[in-house]
This record gives structure tokens, C-alpha cells and sequence, in this order.
């Protein structure tokens, strides 16, 4: 598997201050397929303002409140948020509460596909709590827990799926498709520029759906 150094320097940064450091999403999922990715997504145990005391002053704070920081020039173009848990989803796009925590299984559930939940430790170990890396294998993409509840919660599941299969040409498991058939009308509901962006990297509107 190929190795970041960005990320073997930060993971060690953390280390040495009691702390943990992954990475997980679209970063793991890709380098478990021996591709290199684009943006670095990591997670931590660390809250925002215990990890800021030893990061580089240039870490952009923008996000912090959602636990969430970006790195500087340093370390490219790498995320980090802090582990959390979401209460219910109210508007279709963002959860109504957060709550930091220190567990990687508790935080896996708020994540959207299985093979998007593998967490990668500092020695590139794989963590796996919902069957990702069968999914990696198998080839297909699921939901993590209902796909019902999880397309209604957050719509822009729905191109992301489906854009997510056409990259990497999988297939979108039997129920996960059903459901995100289904839940196309929430389309309607999102922003038109978050539909519009998943179009520039590559989706394109269901025929079956008027825009």
C-alpha cells in the first residue's frame, strides 16, 4: 500500500501528545484499492482546542466549532475532524446536534457507505466495523444501516453513490439502490449548487426526474 509522509509526520505529531490519528473516507477507501488520492481525510480523538497547542500555526480554524480543521502548505491538502456523533437529521443535509467522542465505532455510524468508514491507523492497519473491506472486495457500495434513513437524511448520498460506482465501477448493492431510487424526489430539496458540483465531477441527473 502506498505510504503519505504528511500523514506518518502528523500521525507521529499526535502520538507523541497522547493522541490518535486516521484516516478514513474517500483516502483509505482509495489507497485499500492501491490508488492515490487527491485530498487527505484523517480523524482524530483529539478535540480541536487540545490539538491546536501543538499543530502549526497556519492549521485554517474555520471549521473548528464542527471539530473540523484544515492543515496548511505543510501537509497539502488534509482534514481533520475531530471523532463525533450526529443526532437526527432535520433539514436533509446537516445533523441537528454533534457530540465529540473518543470511539472510532461511534463514530463510524454517522458515515455514509461501508467503504467509506475503514479507518486506517498510523501503521496503515486497517479498522473495519460494518464490512468494508468485503464491500472492497465484492466490489459494491452500501449503505451503512438503513438506506432509507440514510438517502432521506443526507439526499446528496444519492449522486454521491452513484458517482462513487461509476468511478471506481462497482455496482450499488440490491437494497442500497432500491432506496436510493426511491428518495430521487428529495433531490428537489437540496441546494442547486451541491447538485451542480456533483455534476462538474461527473454525475448527471436521473431521466426519470424533473429539474
Amino acid at each position: 500500500m502506498e505510504t503519505i509522509p504528511a500523514f506518518d509526520r502528523l500521525a507521529a505529531l499526535y502520538r507523541r501528545h497522547g493522541y490518535s490519528l486516521y484516516l478514513v473516507g474517500g483516502t483509505s477507501r482509495d489507497l485499500l484499492l492501491g490508488l492515490l488520492p487527491d485530498d487527505l481525510d484523517a480523524c482524530s480523538d483529539a478535540r480541536v482546542e487540545e490539538a491546536v497547542p501543538f499543530l502549526p500555526p497556519d492549521v485554517d480554524l474555520s471549521f473548528s466549532r464542527y471539530g473540523r480543521i484544515k492543515m496548511g502548505k505543510e501537509y497539502g491538502k488534509m482534514e481533520i475532524t475531530t471523532l463525533r456523533e450526529e443526532g437526527p437529521y432535520l433539514d436533509h443535509r446537516h445533523p441537528s446536534a454533534i457530540r465529540f467522542v473518543r470511539d472510532l465505532n461511534e463514530d463510524s455510524f454517522r458515515r455514509d457507505f461501508t467503504i467509506n468508514a475503514i479507518y486506517l491507523d498510523a501503521e496503515y492497519r486497517p479498522i473495519d466495523f460494518h464490512g468494508g473491506l468485503g464491500d472492497l472486495e465484492k466490489r459494491i457500495i452500501r449503505t451503512i444501516g438503513d438506506p432509507y434513513v440514510r438517502f432521506r437524511e443526507d439526499p446528496l448520498r444519492i449522486p454521491r453513490a452513484e458517482r462513487l460506482a461509476l468511478r471506481l465501477g462497482f455496482s450499488i448493492e440490491e437494497r442500497t439502490l432500491e432506496a436510493l431510487k426511491a428518495c430521487y424526489p428529495l433531490l428537489a430539496e437540496l441546494n442547486p449548487a451541491k447538485l451542480k458540483e456533483e455534476e462538474r465531477k461527473g454525475w448527471t441527473w436521473p431521466k426519470s426526474i424533473k429539474r
